[in-house]
């Protein structure tokens, strides 16, 4: 049992200094890098920005459209996440208990809803500015 863990101590201390190693050199390229991928993800955002702001034809819109662009690309993951997880309760963990597969049915109910939610309301909001506001 001492073995065991003296082995284990030794394993987490070794552990530990090869993360403050690389830590010490990750931090040394981070730095030499971190500038420059900031300035070109801030320069790319500006320009990604000013094109739907131009498309729209006013600031507000365009961050609304903008937005809902990225609500529309981030929601896809969630909601295949979440409809794998009410998967698994509806027909992993329901087979046995009822209770359960009726959460599993409700989640995937709900993720689909809003995945679909999702994916029109950046359709919905293009049709009427453009196509009411002229």
């Amino acid at each position: 049992m001492l073995k065991k863990v003296v082995i284990i101590l030794l394993i987490v201390l070794a552990i530990l200094s090869f993360t403050s190693v690389f830590a010490t050199t990750a931090d040394e390229i981070l730095n030499s890098r971190q500038s420059t991928e900031l300035l070109e993800l801030k320069e790319s955002t500006k320009g990604k920005l000013a094109e739907y702001i131009e498309k729209y034809g006013s600031t507000p819109y365009g961050l609304v459209a903008y937005g809902l662009n990225g609500l529309r690309i981030y929601s896809i993951p969630f909601c295949f996440i979440g409809i794998a997880i009410g998967s698994i309760y509806q027909y992993v963990i329901g087979i046995r208990k009822l209770d359960v597969r009726d959460k599993g049915f409700n989640l995937i109910i709900t993720f689909v809803t809003i995945l679909l939610i999702c994916q029109v309301l950046p359709l919905v909001f293009a049709i009427v500015v453009n196509g009411w506001r002229g």
